[in-house]
């Protein structure tokens, strides 16, 4: 492979190609050494992990492990006003997501029942109410309106609110809590208190479903002994951070990109059962849920190179999602194209096991803000929208939106 692109001092996370594209230098990067050594900010020698194949195959390998006590796990971008990590983080009880078998494997079953295919289609219609019910609030007020506060953020909220048997009348409080806890240049503090906001908030929850559970995801597990408290807010703390952070920012975002993408939003009015598919591409396209670490537990052979025992490895999984080894044409958005096998929801053990439950929220989502709202366009430039370069789960802040006439 072409050696000309020099070895990354850190990673890039500039949006210079365009709002909905990797950073240029990661584009090129992937291109000439899909494996590719890196120097972290704070000097360490570490791996960036951009073709499609190499990440698909690093994140079924389990010997790359999720787990944050191993050793340091080091930052690939600058974090002002965050220390320089100088031992491994504690194990989080309950927080699978960085955990390996066997440990994530008990906590993952526990949860498995809860997001079968069939259960999220039997829940289908009740999503579908509540993005209408939403969008009935929508159409009363008087654009422009933000996009994001008004829709995309409340759909997902009150789904997963529902869903654990959290009351959606605190979401305010877990909302601002989780934007703090995901700004990467936040300070240690301010995301120390916001952590610690919102597990107190779910101990008390999770303690209260305990003693008296109800019909929800958190009561299932309450009713569990084999569970500890501590376990219950670290599952109740990642399915409400992931549920409504992630689906909250492809739906305004995937807005954003259609109303940019005018003949392929033309396409899937005139055609809705385009839908199912455009979501896919549009996961595709956007990877909302782009970096991810792994630790390399031993000496480990990917793509040509030796990945050494100790290694920090990050994976991106937008530059995997547009790797044209993988997918022709991959910067273009295209509601016709066949994305299934697309890495968004991530491969191997660790796959989201949400993830049927976010394409019903967004096939509710997009296909009512399509049909309610034929005229809906951008209220500001497209230059103007703020965008969430500045948070580990991207998307934009603010969507201005406006419209002429609505439609049932």
């Amino acid at each position: 492979m072409s050696q000309t692109v020099p070895i990354p001092q850190g990673l890039s996370m500039e949006r210079d190609a365009g709002p909905f594209d990797p950073p240029r230098e990661i584009t090129r990067l992937r291109e000439a050494r899909p494996v590719s050594r890196m120097v972290f900010p704070d000097g360490h020698e570490g791996w960036l992990v951009t073709g499609y194949e190499a990440v698909r195959q690093l994140v079924a390998d389990t010997r790359f492990s999720s787990r944050q006590d191993l050793g340091i796990i080091h930052v690939p971008y600058e974090t002002p006003g965050m220390p320089v990590q100088t031992e491994p983080s504690p194990q989080t009880p309950g927080l699978f997501v960085a955990m390996d078998p066997p440990d994530q494997t008990r906590l993952r079953r526990k949860l498995i029942g809860a997001f079968t295919v069939r259960r999220m289609k039997m829940l289908e219609e009740q999503i579908i109410a509540i993005a209408e019910r939403q969008l009935d609030e929508l159409a009363r007020l008087t654009p422009p309106v933000d996009l994001v506060k008004e829709f995309a953020l409340p759909v997902p909220s009150l789904v997963i609110c529902e869903l654990l048997g959290v009351p959606y009348a605190d979401r305010e409080t877990f909302q601002v809590n989780s934007a703090k806890f995901l700004v990467r240049d936040q300070s240690l503090e301010e995301k120390i208190a916001a952590y610690g906001a919102m597990t107190t908030y779910l101990a008390e929850l999770v303690t209260r479903k305990r003693a008296e559970p109800g019909e929800d995801i958190l009561s299932d597990l309450a009713r569990d002994d084999d569970l500890t408290i501590e376990e219950l807010v670290g599952i109740a703390f990642l399915l409400l951070l992931a549920g409504h952070e992630t689906t909250a920012n492809m739906l305004a975002l995937g807005t954003f990109a259609l109303l940019e993408h005018p003949e392929q939003l033309a396409e899937l009015r005139a055609n809705p059962d385009l839908l199912p598919g455009a979501v896919e591409e549009l996961m595709r396209y956007l990877s909302v849920a782009d970096i991810f670490f792994r630790y390399a537990t031993e000496d480990i052979e990917l793509g040509g190179e030796t990945i050494g025992k100790g290694s920090t490895v990050v994976i991106s999984l937008l530059a995997a999602n547009r790797d044209p080894r993988r997918f022709e044409n991959p910067d273009a958005l295209d509601v016709h194209r066949q994305a299934r096998g697309h890495l968004s929801f991530g491969h191997g053990v660790h796959q989201c096991l949400g993830q049927q439950l976010a394409r019903i929220e967004m096939r509710a989502g997009f296909d009512g803000l399509l049909r309610r709202l034929p005229t809906l366009e951008l209220a500001i430039p497209a230059g103007e929208v703020k965008l969430r370069t500045d948070m580990n789960i991207y998307g934009v802040h603010e969507l201005p939106v406006t419209w002429t006439e609505t439609a049932r």
